[in-house]
């Protein structure tokens, strides 16, 4: 049996440049960090030949062609396993409409799955290439680039999308100080509303000629927000984040909404200085940054809604047991 962990993923800016209609034509960057909350995979060999797929249901299937988790089959067909495996998927949090970049996460911790069962050594680039020419290629699904990097490599990472296609995934190495800080100071609330994503991205990637400016404004604050966290200059992160939400808000018309605007603003009085909705937007996660001494005032007025307490996270794709006889 082996046991591959894999990390969800908080993006703090550059979404939406990550879309190869843009950035093949413009170039695009994101900074994105692993967290400390994961989507673990298990894999084991059976004893006879079918196939045993485990999720939120359970799959008892004869070929690949006749597993229902698209994403899954699509990693059987591209490592090639084809009979007597059983796979079972487990998160810390509930995968669908998280805006944590859960499909990506389960895409990439199945690949892993696969090829180490099948004792092939893989390198991070290969799982997130792969990645996405399943989610994106063969799937169709309307989505960027940077979920299967940062849930394939980890850490806190600049990544960069050139016109040429090349994904450069930088690490921000920042310091001790600097990643406390910043640990300290971000909020993670569910609001309470999970969503399709599918739709709020299809709007988005078909909006890019009509938002190109604004894209490119989001890019600009991207680079300028990596400068100040190499800087040590923390809170200045938070209307950075501000500044990048109010622009995302323009790229789709259900990114946001009356309710969520309400609590975004309830934070922002309460002592939020900026902050955004995980992911696609619409509903799941609101990320908030906050500065020293504010934590506690923004916890008493959201204390209606449930906090995810996490850190930023070190750590890609990885097999955390692995027991072969």
């Amino acid at each position: 049996m082996l046991i591959i962990q894999t990390p969800l993923r908080v993006s703090l800016f550059g979404g939406g440049t990550d879309f190869p209609a843009y950035f093949l034509e413009h170039g695009g960057c994101v900074i994105s960090s692993a967290i400390d909350k994961f989507i673990f995979v298990t894999i084991k060999q059976r004893f006879d030949q079918k196939l045993r797929v485990g999720w939120t249901r359970t799959e008892m299937v004869d070929s690949v062609d006749e597993i229902h988790h698209t994403l899954i089959r699509e990693a059987f067909r591209k490592t090639g396993l084809t009979q007597g495996v059983e796979i079972t998927t487990m998160g810390d949090i509930p995968s669908e409409g998280s805006g944590l970049g859960s499909s990506s996460t389960v895409t990439v911790g199945s690949l892993h799955a696969m090829y180490a069962h099948q004792r092939q050594l893989i390198l991070s680039e290969k799982l997130a290439v792969e990645a996405c020419e399943i989610e994106r290629d063969i799937l169709q699904s309307p989505i960027g680039m940077q979920d299967q990097y940062i849930a394939a490599y980890g850490g806190m990472r600049f990544i960069e999308f050139r016109t040429d296609g090349q994904v450069i995934p930088h690490t921000l190495e920042l310091d001790t100080k600097t990643l406390r800080r910043l640990n300290d100071n971000l909020l993670l609330f569910f609001t309470g509303k999970t969503r399709k994503a599918d739709k709020i991205l299809s709007e988005q990637k078909a909006n890019i000629k009509q938002r190109q400016s604004v894209l490119g404004e989001m890019k600009d604050i991207a680079c300028t927000a990596r400068d100040e966290l190499l800087n040590g200059n923390v809170d200045a992160i938070g209307g950075l984040l501000h500044e990048s939400w109010m622009l995302k808000k323009r790229l789709a018309s259900q990114i946001s909404n009356d309710y969520l605007d309400e609590m975004y603003e309830t934070a922002r009085a309460a002592g939020a200085i900026g902050g955004k909705i995980a992911g696609a937007g619409g509903g799941g996660f609101m990320l908030l940054y906050c500065r020293n001494g504010t934590q506690e005032d923004v916890r008493h007025e959201l204390q209606h809604l449930q906090e995810l307490p996490f850190k930023l996270g070190q750590d890609g794709s990885k097999v955390i047991f692995d027991y072969h006889r």
